[in-house]
């Protein structure tokens, strides 16, 4: 696929960057998109069973967006790759047009349902960093990869939030109004809770013999307990989120996701969450990451 963004390259990169590991890399972050929404129950999510607290998308609409992002996770491998001689930091604005184009193709197959829109700002920057490891021939590994990515986004949320005097987004407004940094400051950071937090946890679970189902669960709740979810925030304000996190941590500290009915205290807690018109989305975009980063290493 020949777009515009392409004039940004700058080397020619090395010839072992071939289709295949860059279909294998695009593939993966596909079914991580997948994995998360098929995840059921979730609290106040999209799933299997109901549409959460969204009255405007289904799991349908996240399957046709999964499938018309992932050509454009190739670019970013692509951008990655063709761009490795640049600092980091140099990397960021030549991927604005391949996000651009990518969410124009998630709004034109969910009928302008923002269903993944978080995901193309995290995994876009994953696989963009994916390219520009394989390029430089380092190993892709978690800790790597997000590294790097904390290197490419480097003063973004000052630049975007701190210093962007408009407001014009939510992102913008809730970190004027509560001084949360949403997906750019988890970015930034290098998704520090994911690497330092959740990945440990999670694939401890795993040794010990839970399954994959089980341990996505732990690491859910466990995001909503460690971060400040933004679309919780916009839906209900700070009160909501507290409420939130309390009712995660309360499931957490039940230990009843290591148990055989554990479904029964996440179904109560999505039937609350209904209720309130709430959304940990943003926990959502960082489980994805989980189960990706994961099989990265593994």
């Amino acid at each position: 696929m020949k777009t515009n963004h392409q004039q940004h390259s700058t080397i020619d990169y090395d010839s072992t960057c071939s289709d295949a590991w860059v279909m294998y890399y695009a593939n993966l972050a596909k079914k991580a998109m997948l994995t998360e929404v098929n995840l059921t129950p979730k609290p106040g999510l999209v799933d299997r069973i109901n549409n959460g607290a969204h009255h405007d998308m289904t799991l349908a609409d996240f399957y046709a967006s999964a499938d018309a992002i992932f050509p454009w996770l190739i670019e970013f491998i692509h951008q990655g790759a063709k761009t490795y001689l640049l600092t980091p930091i140099a990397v960021l604005p030549t991927l604005r047009s391949i996000g651009i184009a990518c969410e124009k193709a998630m709004y034109a197959a969910t009928g302008n349902v923002n269903t993944h829109k978080g995901s193309i700002f995290s995994l876009g920057l994953l696989c963009t960093a994916i390219g520009r490891l394989k390029a430089s021939k380092q190993p892709i590994l978690a800790k790597r990869l997000c590294h790097e990515v904390s290197l490419m986004c480097q003063g973004i949320v000052e630049r975007e939030l701190k210093n962007n005097n408009s407001y014009t987004t939510a992102g913008q407004r809730l970190y004027q109004r509560y001084g949360l940094t949403g997906a750019r400051g988890q970015a930034e950071s290098g998704y520090d809770v994911i690497i330092n937090h959740i990945l440990p946890e999670y694939t401890l679970m795993l040794l010990q013999g839970y399954s994959e189902q089980q341990a996505l669960h732990q690491a859910l709740l466990r995001l909503i307990v460690l971060t400040n979810d933004t679309n919780v925030v916009s839906r209900g304000g700070m009160t909501a989120l507290t409420w939130l996190k309390t009712q995660a941590n309360n499931i957490l500290l039940s230990d009843c996701i290591k148990q055989n009915h554990y479904a029964e205290c996440i179904n109560q807690l999505d039937k609350h969450c209904i209720e309130r018109n709430l959304s940990p989305g943003g926990c959502a975009d960082l489980l994805i990451l989980t189960w990706f980063l994961y099989h990265l290493d593994t």
